[in-house]
């Protein structure tokens, strides 16, 4: 068999990581494995983690976290996001920490809502965005406000890769020293808005380097 750039390529691949099976991180029905201000800010509706109102707006921001934490991965989710005043938005946290003694964490976050579809956000820590679609590639990704969409982020060393809605947004490689390689995931409903966020089908495929 004759050995080519992209053979070498693809074996090379094989050979750095193996590929556990999906799992998911939602049963649909319980907060099993999961954390934080469970029944006073999230409940479980459809099959879904809910927070939120369109009555009374959310007075800061709220994680709902996984226990265990994740280094290289790909994860699948959908969510869906709709308000009416203030800073209608949520995010997908992940390589996160807890900020001891507070409610915020800190690590990245594929971002979600006020404009932010797509977009690769330093939560609490740079606070900044790092990587967002150009507005050309977001109207291909983005569907209007209250319809579910589909996230997939892909965490692969230093390089974040994120799609929504099959189209990719972001390709981002960290070169700054220092930051975290593993954490928790997330969800989260932004503070000060009167919206509904929800998230729901969420699913991981670890990614193991072999030794």
């Amino acid at each position: 068999m004759k050995t080519t750039p992209a053979l070498l390529s693809a074996l090379l691949a094989l050979v750095c990581h193996v590929h556990a099976a999906p799992v998911p991180l939602f049963d649909g029905k319980t907060f099993a494995e999961w954390e934080d201000d469970i029944d006073s800010v999230w409940r479980i509706e459809d099959g879904a983690f809910v927070a939120g109102s369109l009555e009374k707006k959310q007075e800061k921001n709220n994680f709902l976290a996984t226990r265990k934490e994740y280094a290289d991965f790909e994860l699948t989710l959908k969510w869906k996001l709709e308000g009416t005043t203030g800073f209608v938005n949520g995010g997908v946290q992940f390589r996160t920490k807890r900020i001891p003694n507070h409610h915020e964490v800190s690590g990245y976050q594929a971002d979600l809502g006020a404009g932010m579809d797509g977009a690769l956000y330093d939560e609490s820590r740079r606070k900044k965005v790092l990587a967002k679609p150009t507005p050309e590639v977001l109207a291909k990704a983005q569907k209007p406000l209250g319809e579910w969409n589909e996230y997939r982020i892909r965490a692969e060393g230093p390089r974040i890769q994120i799609w929504l809605n099959g189209v990719q947004t972001v390709d981002y490689t960290e070169t700054e020293p220092g930051i975290d390689v593993s954490g928790i995931i997330a969800v989260q409903i932004h503070g000060n808005a009167t919206s509904i966020v929800r998230y729901k089908d969420l699913v991981i495929e670890e990614l193991t380097a072999k030794k």
